[in-house]
């Protein structure tokens, strides 16, 4: 019997929802996240001490929107994502400002280089979407050996505390010409969010229904250190405050034994 197809290898779902997803807002917080980023990996690009710019792997990139900003701060970035049409666009984009990414379409379960970069990153919530919770586990051990010694994995993602917290069954909102409704639904215990997304534009209509698995500050740490990252720090947003009540984010970090060469 095929193996099931996992509900992200649907491309036309990421081409219809890309202005929903990547709206205004979350272009306009670039800066500040490739200014965390730099800083939570613990690099500094002005010092003069590199001849070459950082290796940096983003995973699940899209369209490069942090790629970009970090490949002109002088990183070496590759990016992997699944989506070949989003790929497309970030290559394009890349070219016109001669930036140094390499874009790579593979699976982020699949896609290893070892030894190879100075830091990676899974962010804006792409992390926990397989439905088998070995190939969250199994991203994460890549990113380990794709490290370089002393290197750092950021993940940002939604702590399951967060999503307790903030949790409605349902809401809607306009955003880039479409009526955008949503509703949520938590599944065996919290372990899971159920996400149904309905847009609604021109008297067309478009469904989507998708499952994430959640992570407590806690369990994502423990994730990391049984893959082997040596230490663990969870921040609650890009200033690096607390993982607390007030947070609205989850940061984790993780640090590969070892020092940079």
């Amino acid at each position: 019997m095929p193996k099931k197809q996992e509900w992200f290898n649907d491309e036309h779902f990421w081409e219809q929802y890309a202005p929903i997803i990547f709206d205004d807002a979350h272009w306009a917080e670039v800066p500040e996240v490739a200014d965390s980023v730099t800083a939570l990996a613990g690099l500094n690009l002005y010092s003069g001490a590199l001849q070459a710019g950082p290796r940096l792997l983003d995973i699940c990139c899209g369209f490069g929107r942090i790629s970009a900003e970090l490949a002109r701060r002088g990183f070496a970035v590759t990016g992997v994502d699944i989506t070949e049409s989003y790929l497309h666009t970030a290559r394009k984009d890349a070219a016109c400002e001669n930036l140094n990414i390499e874009y790579i379409q593979a699976d982020a379960k699949n896609f290893v280089r070892p030894g190879f970069f100075d830091a990676a990153i899974n962010l804006y919530i792409s992390f926990g979407y397989f439905e088998n919770q070995d190939d969250d586990r199994a991203v994460v051990h890549n990113a380990l050996e794709s490290l370089k010694p002393g290197g750092a994995f950021i993940i940002e993602t939604l702590g399951k505390e967060i999503a307790v917290r903030d949790f409605v069954e349902a809401e809607w909102f306009e955003r880039a010409g479409y009526t955008v409704l949503t509703e949520y639904e938590p599944v065996d215990s919290w372990t899971r969010l159920k996400n149904r997304w309905i847009l609604i534009k021109d008297g067309k209509r478009i469904e989507k229904v998708f499952t994430q698995r959640l992570y407590a500050a806690s369990e994502l740490r423990s994730l990391l250190l049984e893959a082997g990252f040596v230490a663990v720090e969870t921040y609650g947003d890009w200033d690096q405050s607390p993982y607390d009540q007030r947070a609205a984010k989850l940061i984790a970090v993780g640090r590969k034994g070892g020092n940079h060469g």
